[in-house]
């Protein structure tokens, strides 16, 4: 006897995310402004509750290396560049709003 799925919703079924063995992080700021430190503070806080060390953080100072700015396509500052296996995503701010900042780095879905 076969048995056959249906979908009800008319949604494709949601995949887990793929979630990388280490995570390279890169915080872009502009100096040591209060937004700046809260989003270091902010994600040093997630990485550790979250990863359990399986990151790296490099926080790039565009006031020392403006040239990086355009390299990564900066356009706002805190800036957090996460390289993913199939993507490189950015979130901009302080990194306050956890869910956003685990979707981003796949590992919680949308919802």
């Amino acid at each position: 006897m076969e048995t056959t799925k249906k979908r009800v919703s008319g949604r494709k079924p949601t995949r887990a995310p793929r979630v990388p063995e280490k995570f390279t992080l890169r915080l872009y700021v502009a100096g040591q402004t209060p937004k700046s430190i809260r989003a270091f503070a902010n994600l040093k806080v997630l990485c550790d509750e979250h990863l359990h060390g399986r990151y790296q953080i490099e926080v790039i100072d565009l006031l020392e290396h403006p040239e990086h700015a355009r390299g990564a396509q900066i356009v706002a500052i805190p800036t957090l560049v996460i390289k993913l296996p199939q993507a490189v995503r950015q979130i901009i701010g302080d990194l306050s709003n956890t869910d956003r900042v685990l979707v981003g780095l796949a590992l919680q879905e949308l919802g």
